[in-house]
């Protein structure tokens, strides 16, 4: 007992030590993959979420919840069990894509916008992989196909919703002090005479925000080369294989989704490379990866939330009911859906 608990008390510096040696035995396949994360980082993330990150920040000097909570109460209520102005988070979690949704929970926390139930609902389902990563990325670049992104779009947002339902009876019957979107809509009314400050605020978090995030990339990049170097991705597979054959995924698969456990791009890119008649495999396996996230992601979000005093467990509970549930929408698609079975 008293080995376990020494071997629990040094393990993380242990793990660090590993990473730091390992840093420098794989040194020149880790520096190729850095690069690459940079590369992928500065001309891809950066251009499709910095300016939608500052656009939120922006918001939150606006009226825009004020007007979204009048518009979509009567809809965000009887579906998720929170109040109208959570419909921003959901939409621009959609639209921009990893870590916005989440980001906007926080802030309405943080801004006493909404309460922490609501705020904890929102955090199961608002956080979601955007169009242009999808359609873009994984569907045009990856796959060479646009209606596959579509299609991945789709059941990508029909499993968010599902989610954000289920969650509608998240959390206790607790009354808590929220701040009403009248009074929200007085406080938070910007003028063109703070302008110019409040857009230098709003830059400056944004790239918080997204150095946070390449920093995340980065690492991840570097920590799956390592994987591979090592071989330590070899043993994994060989361990979680017999786990894979119960539910029929091919052996072929499994490497690339470990891989897309720790960082979905890469993942996702593998999975597409796979050459198989039944395509469809590699398109459900991918919505899988879409609605889980990977470990990446999930550090980035808990970076955020930990400011908060909101709790993680929706969001990690959400997402990995979001992955199961956008590979059945998909593979319910493909089924029904002949123009989007594109099984040789």
């Amino acid at each position: 007992m008293i080995y376990v608990l020494k071997l629990k008390k040094y393990l993380f510096p242990i793990l660090l030590l590993l990473f730091t040696l390992c840093l420098f035995v794989f040194s020149s396949s880790n520096l190729k993959a850095a690069e690459n994360g940079l590369i992928l980082w500065a001309t891809s993330i950066v251009p499709s979420l910095f300016p939608f990150l500052v656009a939120t920040e922006l918001f939150a000097h606006t009226d825009i919840f004020y007007i979204f909570d009048k518009l979509f109460n009567k809809c965000m209520k009887p579906l998720f069990n929170i109040s109208g102005e959570g419909s921003f988070a959901f939409i621009m979690g959609i639209i921009s894509g990893y870590p916005v949704g989440a980001k906007i929970a926080c802030d309405f926390r943080n801004n006493n916008v909404l309460s922490k139930t609501e705020c904890e609902r929102l955090l199961s389902f608002t956080n979601n992989s955007g169009p242009l990563f999808i359609i873009g990325t994984v569907g045009i670049s990856m796959y060479g196909n646009s209606l596959i992104g579509f299609l991945l779009l789709i059941t990508h947002i029909l499993a968010s919703i599902t989610v954000g339902f289920l969650f509608r009876f998240w959390g206790k019957k607790i009354k808590e002090c929220n701040i009403k979107s009248d009074e929200v809509h007085d406080k938070k009314n910007v003028s063109f005479s703070k302008l110019g400050e409040i857009l230098s605020d709003c830059i400056y978090n944004s790239i918080s925000t997204i150095m946070i995030i390449g920093g995340f990339v980065v690492l991840f990049s570097v920590i799956i080369s390592i994987f591979k170097a090592s071989k330590l991705l070899n043993i994994f597979v060989l361990f979680t294989s017999p786990f894979f054959r119960i539910l029929h995924i091919p052996s072929s698969f499994v490497s690339p989704l470990i891989t897309g456990f720790l960082e979905i791009t890469n993942g996702i890119a593998l999975i597409s490379n796979i050459q198989i008649k039944e395509i469809s495999i590699n398109i459900v396996l991918t919505s899988f990866l879409l609605g889980i996230g990977g470990l990446s992601i999930f550090l980035q979000i808990l970076s955020i939330v930990s400011k908060t005093d909101l709790s993680i467990k929706p969001y990690v509970i959400g997402k990995i009911l979001q992955g199961v549930l956008s590979a059945i929408y998909t593979f319910i698609f493909i089924q029904l859906f002949p123009f989007f079975n594109f099984d040789l």
